[in-house]
């Protein structure tokens, strides 16, 4: 097998008009609203797009805390995202990264550049829109 250095991914989405649709992944179901308009009980495209970007981060924290090694508990991200009208589009991403860790300050910030430099949804998302964050230590729950 000749391996090409890239990876794949594979998802299905389907919707039954209702206003709710379902994205299938490696066996697992996420239900997210398609209504045009707003559902305070599923989360939208905007929502889920955010939410892969927390998801790669923590993945991350998990993946360095392992290879640099990083010794922490617990990790928390908080993400906002600023949406404009005309052309609509995501075009600012502002996140806040708490870890519980009694890691020196400088090591979180390996840490996070680590994650800011590696991350496959942080680096396509940077490509396109404007990026703000910050790591810090703290307690999480």
């Amino acid at each position: 097998m000749i391996t090409t250095g890239h990876s794949t991914y594979s998802v299905t989405a389907s919707t039954n008009r209702d206003g709710t649709s379902t994205i299938s992944a490696n066996g697992r179901d996420i239900v997210f609203s398609s209504s045009p308009g707003v559902n305070e009980h599923l989360p939208g495209p905007a929502e889920l797009l955010l939410g892969s970007f927390s998801a790669c981060i923590l993945k991350n924290v998990e993946r360095f805390g392992e290879m640099l090694p990083f010794s922490w508990r617990d990790a928390l991200v908080e993400i906002h995202g600023e949406r404009q009208e005309t052309p609509p589009r995501i075009t600012r991403i502002q996140y806040l990264l708490t870890i519980d860790t009694d890691e020196p300050l400088h090591r979180l910030e390996l840490l996070h550049q680590n994650i800011s430099k590696h991350g496959t949804i942080y680096n396509t998302l940077a490509a396109v829109c404007s990026i703000e964050g910050r790591a810090v230590i703290g307690v999480t729950s």
